[in-house]
């Protein structure tokens, strides 16, 4: 298996709020390293600072201490792909219009950009949705807009923060095969925020576990699974448990 090379480097990266006269040190000398092409997922219960991290690496927020290197140069605004834990589209917009976005306020024509839409929109299965507004489409479906629409932004890698967060049992396990899926199928790098950990084992090459206070790195663990995984196999079982035992996660 080939060597895959470094594509985001974290280092002593803390942050931390200044509230009228209090203090509050959320994050606290982080240091990970993403490789190319690899499904990363950041694991931590909620309010940990793990869309504080993911927003310090799409440049929304500036860390206190320490630094996010992109080997390949850091993205500029708007080619970046992010998905936010809310479906974010605009109401006014169909299908279309949400997915090509980013590539109109980038001056792209008509045509080219489109086109390159309606390959994220099949890539996500929404193909004869196109006309539709977001309101005429369910919660999993608007998520797959937002999904297309950060494919469409053509960079090479995506930051998804709890993307799944809102939707049912259901449909996110669906959503969960999809989203690995689109990756085995357009392979990009991807960071993906969760504080599910039967989520974090079934879809995770590697798993950075975030926990303490502040909240630093506890542990990484590398799935020893081939995909697709079974949540009711032995050795994924036995994995749960022991990422369970070290947080304080609440099930």
């Amino acid at each position: 298996m080939a060597v895959q090379k470094d594509k985001i480097i974290i280092r002593g990266l803390s942050k931390t709020f200044y509230q009228k006269n209090k203090v509050v040190e959320v994050l606290k000398n982080i240091n990970i390293t993403v490789k190319e092409n690899e499904f990363l997922v950041l694991l931590g219960p909620g309010q940990c600072g793990k869309t504080v991290l993911l927003n310090i690496m799409a440049d929304l927020d500036k860390p206190t201490e320490g630094e996010v290197e992109f080997t390949d140069g850091r993205p500029e605004m708007g080619n970046l792909g992010i998905v936010f834990q809310r479906y974010a589209l605009f109401p006014w917009k169909t299908v279309m219009g949400n997915v090509e976005v980013n590539q109109k306020f980038k001056g792209t024509p008509k045509e080219k950009r489109q086109q390159a839409a309606q390959k994220y929109i099949e890539l996500v299965g929404l193909q004869g949705f196109e006309n539709a507004l977001p309101q005429a489409l369910s919660g999993g479906m608007q998520q797959r807009v937002g999904i297309a629409r950060a494919y469409a932004t053509e960079s090479d890698i995506m930051l998804l923060d709890e993307p799944f967060g809102a939707l049912d049992a259901q449909t996110r396990y669906s959503m969960e095969d999809e989203i690995l899926r689109m990756w085995e199928q357009d392979k990009r790098t991807v960071i993906f925020v969760t504080n599910n950990v039967e989520e974090a084992i079934y879809l995770g090459d590697r798993i950075i576990l975030l926990g303490g206070h502040p909240t630093g790195v506890k542990k990484e663990y590398v799935p020893e699974m081939p995909r697709p995984r079974n949540y009711t196999d032995v050795a994924f079982l036995k994995l749960r448990n022991e990422i369970v035992n070290n947080t304080d996660l609440v099930l």
